[in-house]
């Protein structure tokens, strides 16, 4: 196998043995890179950073020394991060290229660690929907189908890690931009509950959140281990867990109460292909022991209180541009910024008081089932450079991930592991916990990928 192809673990006990050196998996990350150019999925390439990191860390592990559980490993980082002396452009013309002074929460912790940093990976413009394309970065493709898209807004992320690029690539999590990349790439990818891992900027408010994508469980479990650490920078952030994720996520779902929602209420959206890869994981589960429930749940009623919530945000966070910076941005970005004006006080308030009760009753829900199970996304990926595969059906991206925006608004951990396949492109099974239940959620995702279905 080509070693830049490796887990995250399987690497760091390479560079352990002494059989692998990171400047050489650095070396083999930039070619596999370079044979990926056709799916534009980096941003920003800084291969003499990641040099001397690399060089850094190959001679901490000569002295036997490594600092930290991924010395040595190249990560990608998604470009709404910010890294020391790297700009921050969130895809967008408006942004600024003044390099940034200090890393956000989860990058200083990967850093810490012996991460490798080398690049910046593609979003749409401040990740405002769940696809990878925009006036900047032009259009991110899926490595399965270059003519499909890898989803968004980690999409650069998750096409870098589908492509045995890197193994670990970061992402950030507002309405499914981890979990629907994660699926239509056939990567691991966990959405954190709100406040387990430090997150900042979070212009979005609780509904977003720090995570990343791998392509096995366990690399996951071990990310979220070492960026769910305390950061003063958000005060919101809860003690670190005295959690071994990497220990839980062996543990198998015997016994575990896993209710079953093939739609979520959002009826008729599903394609049968996917309902079948679905029924497949759903079965998998059972077989291994999981006591599985069917739920009949209909969170439609949040797709009013989600769609003010997402339009006042990025109003917010657009409001500093000037008249001539919001001609740059992409017309559809525009009119959800423009049809923010309408909105009040009350109108908002009245928003998130139901996303609270929604979170509220989920709560209750899981006093009853330790996990919920869902299709990651109800569809196939779809062409490249589209909003949306059928503007009727579904007028804005929201309504093709009816699945992965209601578990923003309860604050919910949720991860998409890869389920099956249709022809040649994957499918996810989203599996949901509690607050603050990833281990539950990793041991469901691992029996998944235990079971090869």
């Amino acid at each position: 196998m080509h070693e830049a192809s490796l887990s995250a673990i399987a690497l760091v006990e390479s560079f352990r043995k002494g059989s692998l050196s990171p400047v050489e998996v650095l070396e083999q990350t930039l070619e596999r890179l370079e044979g990926a150019r056709d799916l534009n999925a980096v941003a920003l390439l800084d291969a003499a950073t990641g040099r001397r990191m690399a060089e850094a860390s190959a001679q901490r592990w000569r002295e036997g020394r490594p600092i930290g559980p991924l010395d040595g490993v190249p990560v990608a980082i998604k470009d709404t991060g910010h890294v020391i002396g790297w700009p921050t452009r969130y895809g967008s013309a408006t942004s600024s290229d003044r390099p940034a002074t200090e890393d956000s929460p989860g990058i200083a912790r990967l850093r810490e660690a012996g991460a490798v940093f080398f690049c910046k990976t593609t979003t749409p413009e401040y990740g405002w929907k769940g696809i990878t394309h925009g006036p900047v970065s032009g259009v991110t493709r899926n490595p399965h189908d270059t003519a499909l898209t890898p989803g968004g807004s980690s999409g650069g992320s998750a096409a870098l890690v589908a492509a045995g690029v890197v193994p670990i690539a970061t992402g950030g999590d507002g309405g499914g931009s981890i979990r629907i990349p994660a699926g239509f790439c056939g990567v691991v990818g966990l959405k954190p509950s709100y406040g387990l891992v430090p997150h900042a900027p979070a212009p979005l408010g609780w509904l977003g959140v720090f995570g990343g994508m791998t392509r096995d469980v366990a690399d996951t479990a071990l990310l979220t281990r070492l960026i769910a650490a305390p950061d003063a920078r958000d005060s919101f952030a809860a003690p670190a867990p005295a959690v071994d994720y990497l220990a839980e996520a062996e543990k198998g779902v015997a016994g575990l109460r896993i209710a079953v929602s093939r739609n979520l209420g959002f009826r008729g959206v599903v394609d049968p292909a996917v309902a079948d890869a679905f029924e497949a994981g759903v079965q998998a589960l059972g077989r291994a022991g999981a006591v599985l429930t069917e739920v009949d749940l209909d969170l439609t009623p949040l797709r009013g209180p989600l769609d003010v919530i997402w339009r006042a945000a990025f109003a917010a966070t657009l409001a500093p541009v000037d008249g001539a910076g919001l001609q740059t941005i992409e017309p559809e970005l525009l009119e959800l910024v423009v049809s923010a004006q309408e909105l009040t006080a009350a109108t908002l308030q009245r928003a998130q008081d139901a996303a609270r009760a929604h979170g509220q009753a989920m709560q209750r829900f899981h006093q009853s089932h330790d996990l919920l199970v869902t299709p990651t996304l109800p569809l196939l990926p779809f062409a490249a450079g589209v909003n949306t595969p059928d503007k009727t059906r579904f007028p804005d991206w929201y309504d093709w991930t009816p699945f992965t925006w209601p578990f923003n608004l309860s604050r919910q951990p949720a991860i998409s592991v890869p389920c099956a396949t249709v022809g040649k492109l994957p499918v996810g099974l989203q599996v949901v916990g509690p607050m603050f239940g990833e281990a539950l959620v990793l041991r469901a995702a691992r029996a998944l990928e235990k079971a090869k279905v």
